[in-house]
């Protein structure tokens, strides 16, 4: 896709040879990628260059989300990239990620703003002198009243504001990526209170007035499935459920973010992986917990995966006995041929 040309730097007219010439031994300034995709294929090119591999379908979602300027709630079990998305978007675009993450108790102070009253204190003792002659011009306690609250905007301004995650977003001077994480976690009042800013992208401070966002930031919600959200969040946001991938994918998203690790190990553990998704167990193994396994298994010096590897290390990806047990049980399948373990000649480090 054809680029626009940088414009000429500060005092260079456009098509300058001296500027040219001058310009020519320095090594040019880094471009920085456009804040926008042109279509799905675009996303999918661009994530891949940041180490995330995106199917056609996560690559439609998040192109329509940011031409529609609609949030994303993205559900999905946990470890399988939702919280990754979001990283990889913003790098993508090369912006900011600012994150919210949730959890029960949250309220509306905690993610919008605070006042500062340590230094709404400290400046009331400062200038003490100056309120004590503000108050020996009254008469009455009326009056003194009167005189404070005509000084509120004095402590009440932006100076002494302290903007949390959904008032950074909204305020940002540039389109910003916001990763509201984990939203299950919170309370169904706090996702009340999302809606309202989700809906007009502004929130209304008493003291203050209503501030509305300069910029739209692109908003990604992630849910681990704890507990069921709310039409009404699910109709303000396009959907994406982000599960297990499939062998392929899971392979290319290995080799992504291990590009050394061979690729004998990599077709080895994510056979083992797939087949583990399929038993009863009371925690599938992540899309993470493959990664770190491969990562292990290159400390091990391993080129590929064998029974007896396999069991010195399943406890990587299950972190419960009962699903040990059952994953133990399937290894004869796994593993036909491995009456005599590859691994047994194989130095471990002590």
């Amino acid at each position: 896709m054809s680029r626009p040309s940088a414009p000429p730097a500060s005092g260079q007219a456009p098509g300058d040879p001296a500027g040219a010439a001058a310009s020519a031994g320095a090594a040019p300034a880094p471009a920085r990628p456009a804040d926008h995709f042109a279509d799905a294929a675009e996303v999918i090119t661009r994530f891949a260059a940041h180490g995330y591999i995106a199917d056609t379908r996560i690559a439609t979602a998040v192109f329509l989300a940011e031409r529609l300027q609609k949030p994303i709630l993205v559900e999905g079990p946990a470890g399988c990239g939702k919280t990754e998305l979001a990283k990889v978007l913003a790098d993508a675009l090369g912006t900011q990620l600012i994150r919210l993450q949730c959890y029960e108790g949250l309220d509306e102070a905690k993610a919008l703003y605070e006042w500062a009253y340590p230094k709404q204190l400290l400046y009331t003792q400062i200038l003490r002198d100056k309120i004590g002659e503000l108050l020996a011009q009254t008469r009455t306690l009326g009056d003194a009243v009167a005189a404070l609250a005509a000084q509120d905007d004095a402590f009440f301004s932006e100076k002494f504001l302290l903007p949390r995650p959904l008032l950074s977003a909204l305020r940002a001077e540039r389109r910003v990526v916001l990763l509201i994480d984990e939203v299950d976690r919170a309370e169904a009042e706090f996702e009340a209170f999302l809606l309202e800013v989700l809906s007009d992208f502004q929130v209304s401070i008493p003291e203050l007035g209503t501030l509305r966002a300069a910029h739209v930031p692109l908003v990604i919600l992630t849910s681990n499935n704890a507990r069921e959200m709310t039409d009404a969040l699910k109709r303000r946001c396009l959907y994406l459920n982000v599960g297990f991938p499939d062998a392929a994918r899971e392979q290319a998203i290995a080799h992504a973010r291990l590009p050394g690790a061979p690729a004998r190990l990599v077709a080895d553990v994510v056979r083992v992986v797939q087949a583990l998704r399929q038993l009863d167990l009371k925690k599938n193994p992540s899309v993470s917990e493959t990664l770190e396994w491969v990562r292990a298994l290159l400390i091990l010096s391993a080129d590929e995966l064998d029974r007896g590897l396999c069991v010195d290390t399943l406890n990587l990806v299950l972190k419960y006995e009962g699903d040990l047990e059952r994953a133990h049980e399937k290894l004869g399948e796994l593993f036909p041929a491995a009456g005599t373990p590859a691994s047994a000649g194989r130095t471990k480090p002590s």
